[in-house]
């Protein structure tokens, strides 16, 4: 294309003073550092932090033995019941703790194909108002009494600009199937003080996860938003703490065996460290969370055999089973988006394979 006829000259461009479009609208947000001095973490809190965030990258390296359970409800749309749930979460870690080392799903952010509710933190009052001042100040209000009963708490980071409101609150974060192949989201991650999952793409493939965790793990320098809410050049160092996540694809799960083996050959031939979480739901799971615990237990086994890369697994669950839609007389403690499995199961589930975990470690100390 010939430049001469086809470029504006930026005089030419500023004359025109473009209007914005007549649905465009804005709203001021507070600075991610205003909201962070509103609802502070005290010093107590923020080693709580660190000493999770450590002992999150402890298990991916191999030298705490540990599962990783991060498990919790979809998304979060409740305050009462969220905080419930947490509380019983709480009180189970401390009975599994030796064997499972369990991180709650805070999930307020909901990747959508089209259009939906999009999460607690973009519409708190669930009725399309989409107060995202209210939203953010909720979400990081709720963020923070779960870390008071002690929880490490984990999110999926979808909105970029969202991250820098509870980046300081997490152990864990995701990056999901649709945003993995995303540069904005690797420069982010790359300057996350925390482990980070990247789950594999909608087509189960783990190519661009694996791109992905190769991004994160080098520095870059982006354009981004600094603390005080200011455009701003981005200079991060790298993640060394990523891994992978498989959730399935299109084609079906890619949990079992086979599809572990043939993870381990790619993961082998790159050089990327074998650190495997597995998302019990989305198409693992037929996305039916009844099913959950079948894959749940099919990686326990797994592990138990001896694939000690299989460091971690995700289940979406909360205070009752299914899923609900949005409306005006909500059931307590059922999920509005994804099908979640009810606590009961959950506990038991998680007890049972504590009780597994123990055994084989007990067998292994006694033959040593």
């Amino acid at each position: 294309m010939n430049s001469s006829n086809s470029a504006l000259s930026l005089s030419s461009l500023n004359a025109q003073q473009l209007p914005l479009a007549a649905n465009s609208a804005s709203q001021r947000l507070p600075s991610t550092h205003a909201l962070k001095q509103q609802l502070p973490l005290s010093t107590r809190l923020h080693t709580q932090v660190s000493a999770h965030r450590q002992a999150v990258r402890a298990i991916l390296d191999g030298s705490d033995p540990r599962l990783l359970v991060v498990v919790g409800p979809c998304s979060l749309h409740d305050p009462q019941s969220a905080l419930e749930y947490a509380e019983r979460l709480a009180a189970l870690s401390r009975d599994v703790d030796g064997q499972l080392l369990l991180v709650m799903r805070a999930y307020v952010e909901k990747p959508r194909t089209t259009v939906g509710w999009k999460g607690l933190a973009y519409d708190p009052r669930l009725d399309g108002s989409d107060d995202m001042v209210a939203g953010l100040t909720l979400s990081r209000e709720l963020m923070r009494e779960m870390i008071k009963l002690g929880l490490p708490i984990a999110t999926e980071l979808l909105q970029p600009m969202a991250a820098g409101y509870f980046d300081d609150l997490l152990s864990w974060a995701a990056i999901g199937a649709r945003t993995t192949e995303s540069q904005i989201h690797r420069e982010m991650a790359s300057g996350l003080p925390l482990p980070v999952g990247f789950k594999n793409g909608t087509d189960g493939g783990i190519g661009i996860a694996c791109d992905a965790m190769r991004s994160a793990a080098h520095p870059h320098r982006h354009f981004g938003v600094d603390a005080q809410g200011h455009p701003a050049i981005i200079e991060t160092q790298g993640n060394p703490d990523t891994h992978l996540v498989l959730r399935g694809g299109h084609g079906g799960p890619n949990f079992e065996r086979q599809s572990i083996a043939d993870v381990h050959q790619q993961l082998a031939r790159i050089k990327v460290p074998a650190r495997i979480m597995v998302d019990c739901s989305h198409a693992n799971s037929g996305k039916d969370p009844n099913r959950q615990p079948q894959v749940f237990e099919d990686v326990l086994e797994q592990r138990l055999e001896g694939d000690r890369s299989l460091v971690g697994v995700m289940l979406e669950s909360h205070l009752f089973e299914g899923c609900q839609a949005l409306g005006e007389n909500l059931r307590y403690g059922v999920s509005i988006t994804d099908g979640c499995l009810g606590w009961d199961a959950t506990e038991q589930l998680l007890r049972d394979a504590a009780q597994q975990l123990q055994r084989q470690n007990a067998s292994v100390a006694a033959s040593a």
